[in-house]
């Protein structure tokens, strides 16, 4: 039997379809919805192909093409997500695997311009919610300017997805002698984040109802394709764009630094971090250094070029809080990231060597 996907022929066919395709009779995900007969096609035309059509998914092929612009290299990205709560402040399983991949295609520079997207879905989990996160992914894509144009549905046992998991793929384009990367932070370069550290960890955390006491944190989850491009055109010399998601800033420019072969020294008072989020890491014995980010993004580029970074970020709405908190200080065989502190000494900050907070992207 062939596999049930979104862009199979059988599936996404559907505007010159003699016969009506409704829901099936169903508000809860059944094993038939993934054999790749009628559920499915009733599935697929009801949500995915409701809220994601466009030229090249309604081709109805089990591909998709498309011609890469003269002069431009290829950018592609891919990303599993198995966020738990899949609704929570500020955003959704859906708004985190179109921005997620969106912006790991924006850290190249170049412009994130296709998705595919692949669901796992569990017997029994709601097809209204199911709805909402189509919806959500929806949204999320026009945000960014991105269009969903392949992609695969299954369907698992009650028991063993733990209702939805989403894996997305994107690619983009960028300029051919374009380059930026981990790997290319130099000696004298400023440091930047474009805003406050630690709220999507905060947030899913809040959602768990794990904190104690309420708060009005929201996730920071958000397509950031055009507030780098703003960036780009202010401060053409960018040589590291990354955003600071699982294991948060400290993690983050810890890989750049070894990545690089630097050093890279902090200023805590410069360090964006929003109250509320600092009291809840407080109380919970956290460092928001190391809770996961999605809507954020480091800059590391020339001196020189830095004021003009930070003026066009803060000038961004995704950018209103961006701050230079460092710079990197010299070349070394043993990298490490250091940070002046509040209290006026120097502490070494390491990688985050564990889990802090589990399924939060």
């Amino acid at each position: 039997m062939r596999e049930s996907t979104m862009s199979d022929t059988r599936d996404l066919n559907f505007e010159n379809s003699a016969c009506p395709l409704p829901l099936a009779h169903k508000d809860k995900i059944v094993m038939s919805h993934g054999s790749g007969g009628s559920m499915t096609r009733d599935l697929i035309a009801s949500i995915f192909h409701k809220y994601f059509h466009n030229p090249i998914l309604d081709r109805g092929n089990d591909f998709a093409d498309f011609q890469p612009p003269a002069g431009r290299k290829l950018v592609v990205a891919t990303d599993g997500h198995i966020v738990s709560p899949i609704f929570f402040p500020g955003g959704d399983i859906g708004r985190l695997a179109v921005s997620g991949t969106v912006n790991d295609i924006a850290m190249s520079g170049g412009q994130p311009v296709y998705l595919t997207a692949s669901f796992i879905l569990e017997e029994g989990f709601s097809i209204a919610d199911l709805e909402k996160v189509a919806v959500s992914m929806a949204a999320a894509a026009a945000e960014a300017g991105v269009q969903i144009i392949a992609g695969d549905t299954k369907v698992a046992e009650k028991g063993k997805a733990d209702g939805i998991f989403i894996s997305t793929t994107g690619i983009g384009f960028a300029d051919a002698g374009l380059q930026i990367g981990g790997e290319f932070a130099q000696p004298g370069d400023a440091v930047l984040v474009s805003g406050t550290m630690g709220d999507h960890g905060i947030a899913v955390l809040a959602a768990r109802n794990q904190l104690g006491f309420t708060t009005a944190i929201q996730s920071d989850i958000a397509p950031l394709n055009h507030l780098i491009q703003a960036a780009l055109q202010a401060a053409p010399e960018i040589h590291v764009l990354r955003d600071p998601t699982r294991g948060g800033l400290a993690t983050t420019l810890n890989e750049i630094a070894c990545q690089s072969q630097v050093n890279i020294l902090l200023e805590e008072t410069a360090i964006p971090v929003q109250r509320e989020v600092r009291a809840a890491c407080e109380m919970l014995g956290f460092d928001p250094l190391y809770v996961a980010n999605e809507g954020k993004v480091i800059v590391i580029l020339p001196a020189s070029q830095a004021e003009a970074a930070l003026a066009a970020l803060r000038n961004h709405p995704r950018g209103s809080q961006a701050a230079i908190i460092g710079k990197v200080t010299e070349r070394s065989s043993s990298p490490r990231v250091s940070m002046h502190t509040l209290i006026g000494g120097t502490r070494i900050v390491d990688m985050l060597s564990g889990e802090m907070l589990p399924r939060i992207c």
